[in-house]
């Protein structure tokens, strides 16, 4: 049996030459090529049906999975594959998959192209999208061979993942809860009453605008052997709280209360819809979409009219699949000022001429330049 590390890089090798072909793979060729070779380095007996049930069925009645991975004949790991370059944003995918894992009593399900692997929690008590550990790419091999090897068939019997996915639940929730003491235009009331109670030179007003002044982010530090998420794929808590406070202004320029530093938005750039970022490029249709609310990382899909896919639904405007977002965390009866969600900084994505993950306002900010640059090439 060969090393997982160099199953995961001879993976990475046939993707590059998959994705250079124009044809679909098709899920069985991604299953033979892709998938089953990273199961059986795992320590996985793909002949045995005692080990590996293929097209698993907990009833007759019951649409199969592709593997069932068994330890003492019981289903310990669920594996749903897609055909190489399937979308795995799309609800239904995990939402199948993790509720049939529910049912079977099973609690680890992973989800996979061949070139993403996705694995969940399906006992978490959470909303589904929240019953997301971790995701990775192979074409990331450091960070695939982490990840993919709390999958092994040792580890799965130490339970090592379930060790891992505790600190994680437990770290997600503090970290959602400290994020939200600093979030909006107003400290957490006990936050500047600690304060307070700490700094008595200080008046409650000047301990209130400093903490509004204040950009925090809060870190956690990754267990050894804990993968660490790639951009865009899911929340990953990050280590120690840091705060950082912008130096001082001078004293003729005073921020305004609430307000945070922003580099300001142009009359061209408001002009600028989705449609045109598309239209230069910059945006592809059907690319992923992420944004973070409170600690998670919510997902949408981009189509091609400049409509937003979220949770199944379709929304007009970034802003709008934003909104969604905000009233699935807090419920129909949330107010309006804290739902309100400026979409184009909310979401973020691939640039697909630079490459990089940045918020769809920075690349809207790149298209305003390109159409400044292709009125006048000499960019003078």
């Amino acid at each position: 049996m060969l090393d997982l590390r160099d199953v995961v890089k001879q993976c990475a090798e046939r993707l590059e030459r998959f994705q250079r072909n124009p044809h679909r793979l098709g899920e069985q060729n991604t299953k033979a090529s892709l998938i089953s070779p990273i199961i059986e380095a795992l320590g996985w007996d793909l002949r045995d049906p005692d080990e590996v049930s293929h097209e698993y069925r907990r009833k007759g009645t019951d649409n199969p999975v592709d593997y069932a991975l068994l330890l003492l004949h019981t289903p310990r790991l669920f594996i749903e594959a897609k055909g190489l370059g399937e979308n795995l944003d799309v609800p239904r995918w995990a939402n199948q998959t993790i509720a049939y894992a529910t049912a079977a009593g099973v609690e680890w399900v992973a989800l996979t192209d061949g070139m993403q692997w996705r694995i969940y929690n399906a006992h978490a008590p959470v909303p589904i999208e929240q019953k997301l550990f971790r995701a990775v790419r192979i074409d990331d091999p450091e960070r695939a061979v982490e990840l993919l090897s709390l999958l092994s068939k040792d580890n799965m019997r130490d339970r090592r993942i379930d060790e891992l996915w505790k600190s994680f639940f437990v770290d997600r929730q503090v970290h959602a809860e400290l994020t939200s003491m600093f979030s909006g235009t107003e400290p957490a009331a006990e936050l500047v009453a600690l304060l307070d109670r700490r700094l008595p030179r200080l008046t409650t007003d000047e301990i209130r605008t400093s903490l509004i002044r204040a950009r925090a982010t809060f870190e956690f530090p990754t267990p050894v052997g804990q993968p660490v998420l790639l951009s865009g794929t899911a929340e990953n808590p990050p280590p120690r709280p840091t705060i950082t406070t912008p130096p001082a202004l001078p004293s003729n320029d005073k921020p305004a209360v609430g307000r945070r530093a922003r580099q300001a938005v142009t009359s061209q750039e408001r002009l600028i819809k989705v449609t045109d970022m598309i239209a230069t490029e910059r945006l592809r249709p059907g690319t992923a979409l992420h944004g973070d609310y409170r600690g998670i990382t919510h997902y949408g899909e981009l189509l091609a009219d400049g409509q937003v896919r979220y949770n199944g639904q379709i929304h007009s405007t970034l802003s709008a699949a934003g909104r969604a977002v905000k009233l699935q965390v807090l419920g129909h009866d949330a107010t309006e000022a804290k739902i309100a969600t400026d979409g184009f900084s909310f979401w973020h994505t691939t640039d697909a001429v630079s490459g990089d993950v940045v918020s769809i306002k920075e690349i809207r900010r790149r298209t305003a330049r390109d159409l400044d640059n292709s009125r006048d090439p000499s960019g003078m």
